[in-house]
């Protein structure tokens, strides 16, 4: 132990003063950190031997990859690689093709030509190993591309389309390296393995591997998003990403994989909670010093004599081959300059992946004789690229213009350090307000009807003020439907009594806002299905519906998802907690698109009656301040153009934890208003709701608006 902690502090001590050192050349920390390993290893002073601490140091490799890969998850949002997708395919891929069109051909001659295998080996053993390193050539660096962006604090078109690029690469050699094993394994001649099966077991790797991944995510996202103090983050965090590495590595599957899908669902979950991200942001520095150096010090300069020139036409051809499919990708696919420039020259790094490759070549026996040229090339490879490449990286960030500025701050808010489960629990019976704003004036020629249900007491008058003044936006008429099981109304004279008294209700809270009411029960073996009914006896603008007053049950959303996808308007469902008002009306957006969703409604609401309304626009957390500044003008020009400039506030932030945020925003406001999520089935299940999240952990009476999908029966036009 006393070995294991001398080490640690030779590591981080040299680690830290290397870097130091190597800012003053303008070279990544990176950079530093191999250097110093190299110095301390047997290529240098030989203070830190080749498996240095034994086993003793080897959990900071696992916990740095783990780290690392979760770290690139967060990069892998949907959302912006839908934006980027074609980029990510078309680069990525153009890539992956460059490397191995430059690797394969150029080790192969160079091989044959200097007869590196000796006079036992013949054509096909040297196209077997320049297929293996070619295919070991397609893997990158992420932990030294994460690191180097994470230090200049990069953000713009390139760095956007970087990470996705690597993930791409990496999970493709995966692949390719199984089929290449299998027939290097086939011409050594064992007849084991076949190229299918080659295949199959990669497809299986990685599938094991994301579905592992997936899980601990969904895992760490529903316990995470409840925990209020950060040290419980990370302890909880920490500990199930380091199970799930291990479980990655007791199946047989890649842990980087693994990490990465992790963090990839996380990072979509439609409530999109990154404070484990930054969490761990804060907890990675020494790990990273003791990563990259000990890897330095695992380094053998030896290694490139032994490797002779094909060591270094890998190096060359590798890079060349990334830089110049890159470069031709992207230009195929008329990416943005940034891209086509420099995207190529970032790529340059290779580590952690490739030595994966070769310590499993090693452990072959079959393939022993390829393994004495082919661990020598790649460790070649691998030095010349690691001392090299984070520089590259920093170039090309810097070429593109996307490094952030020294003492440039990405503008992240003040984090509140309570959570918004503190907000749970309220009064089970809704109240509302006495209406004060004066009558409304029915139009003449009142058109169509919204309707709205009749069927708890409790809720009635709630939902008979938003259906009338949504009613007196579009000059309709409320009508309140009362469905019921056939024959019971007949049947039942307490039936009738119910819906007599819900009636009442409703007429006397209508007219208050001096509207008529309009009434009709409809018979019909469900809720949903006589709700749609009443839709087809008039034009109808809106169907308004209210959660029961208890916490929302299945069966009702199972109406509300029926209502909704076969209706021919808006379904604006209320949830009633607590006092009901509108006088303060918040509006959480987390993309553009939902302003229209809820436009009519917000219209509606605030169209009587002076308003204070807050439109929030929930952005990542590392977004500029320009680009806020440009989402408030957006909002602003959005209200503007709806009359509504004199009472909305604007405000576009950037969140690690929209859920967090909206509660701690909607302390100072007496409504929610939000869209509904558009998603079902798995999807739904897979990227959870914003909305679903926010109405169960926020003490607020909340609105939903549902809108039928594209291609579905369109919503009717507003007034």
């Amino acid at each position: 132990m006393a070995n294991v902690t001398l080490t640690l502090a030779i590591l981080l001590g040299a680690g830290f003063t290397a870097a130091k050192l190597g800012q003053l050349l303008r070279l990544p920390s990176v950079t530093g950190y191999i250097c110093a390993g190299l110095l301390l290893g047997p290529s240098g002073f030989n203070l830190i031997a080749t498996g240095a601490g034994g086993n003793g140091l080897d959990h900071f490799n696992q916990l740095a990859l783990m780290l690392i890969s979760f770290g690139i998850g967060e990069h892998l949002e949907l959302k912006q690689l839908r934006l980027t997708a074609k980029s990510v395919l078309g680069v990525g891929l153009a890539s992956i093709l460059g490397t191995l069109v430059f690797v394969i051909p150029g080790t192969f001659v160079v091989a044959w030509l200097t007869r590196v295998g000796g006079v036992t080996w013949n054509t096909v053993d040297y196209l077997m190993v320049a297929m293996l390193l070619g295919t070991i050539a397609v893997a990158t660096a992420p932990a030294t591309t994460l690191h180097v962006l994470r230090e200049l604090r990069a953000t713009g078109p390139m760095t956007l389309v970087l990470l996705p690029v690597v993930a791409v690469n990496d999970g493709f050699a995966i692949m390719l390296f199984g089929i290449a094993m299998s027939m290097a394994h086939h011409v050594v001649g064992s007849g084991i393995d076949t190229v299918p099966a080659a295949a199959t077991a990669s497809l299986v790797e990685i599938g094991g591997s994301l579905l592992l991944g997936a899980a601990t995510g969904f895992v760490i996202d529903m316990v995470v998003n409840r925990l209020r103090h950060r040290s419980e983050m990370l302890t909880f965090g920490l500990a199930l990403l380091l199970l799930c590495g291990e479980g990655a590595r007791y199946f047989g599957f890649s842990p980087l994989l693994a990490g990465m899908a992790a963090g990839f669902v996380i990072i979509n979950r439609d409530h999109r909670d990154v404070r484990l991200f930054r969490t761990l942001n804060a907890f990675e520095p020494p790990v990273y010093v003791l990563f990259f150096t000990l890897a330095g010090a695992q380094l053998d300069i030896a290694a490139m004599a032994n490797a002779g020139w094909v060591g270094l036409v890998y190096f060359l051809l590798r890079s060349l081959g990334k830089m110049a499919g890159a470069g031709l990708g992207a230009r195929f696919i008329a990416a943005l300059p940034q891209v086509r420039r420099y995207l190529g020259l970032a790529l340059v790094p290779q580590a952690g992946i490739a030595i994966g490759f070769i310590l499993l070549i090693q452990g072959d026996q079959e393939l022993a004789r390829y393994a004495s040229v082919i661990i020598p090339v790649v460790l070649a490879g691998v030095i010349l690229s690691e001392l090299v490449g984070p520089a590259c990286i920093r170039m090309a960030v810097e070429k593109a213009g996307e490094a952030l500025a020294e003492g440039e701050e990405p503008g992240l808010p003040v984090r509140a350090e309570h959570g918004a489960g503190e907000m749970i629990h309220g009064p089970e019976e809704p109240q509302i307000l006495p209406w004060t704003w004066g009558d409304l004036v029915q139009a003449d020629d009142a058109e169509g009807a919204v309707i709205f249900g009749a069927s708890n007491a409790a809720t009635v008058a709630g939902l008979a003020r938003i259906a009338t003044l949504i009613a007196h936006y579009h000059h309709a008429r409320p009508l309140a439907v009362r469905v019921v099981s056939p024959g019971r109304e007949t049947g039942a004279a307490g039936g009738r009594q119910e819906t007599q008294v819900l009636f009442r209700i409703e007429t006397a809270e209508v007219r208050r806002l001096g509207y008529d009411l309009d009434t009709t029960v409809i018979h019909a073996e469900n809720v949903a299905t006589g709700i749609l009914a009443a839709t087809c006896r008039s034009k109808t603008w809106g169907i308004v519906l209210g959660y029961p007053v208890k916490l929302p049950v299945p069966e009702f959303e199972r109406v509300v998802e029926k209502v909704a996808l076969a209706a021919p308007c808006p379904v604006i469902v209320v949830r009633f907690v607590g006092i009901l008002h509108t006088e303060r009306i918040l509006v959480p957006l987390a993309s553009s698109r939902e302003l229209e969703i809820v436009r009519s409604t917000l219209c509606a609401l605030a169209g009587v009656g002076r308003h204070r309304i807050t439109l929030l626009r929930l952005l990542p957390p590392d977004t500029r301040e320009q680009e806020l500044a440009k989402a408030r003008n957006l909002l602003t020009e959005w209200a503007g153009r709806h009359g509504l400039t004199t009472f909305v506030r604007c405000r576009a932030v950037a969140t690690e934890a929209r859920l967090e945020t909206i509660a701690r925003e909607g302390l100072s406001h007496d409504l929610l208003l939000m869209a509904a999520p558009r998603r079902q089935g798995l999807k739904r299940f897979f990227f959870g709701s914003l909305a679903e999240e926010v109405g169960r952990e926020c003490l607020l009476p909340m609105i939903l608006v549902h809108v039928p999908h594209p291609g579905e029966r369109p919503v009717i036009g507003d007034r």
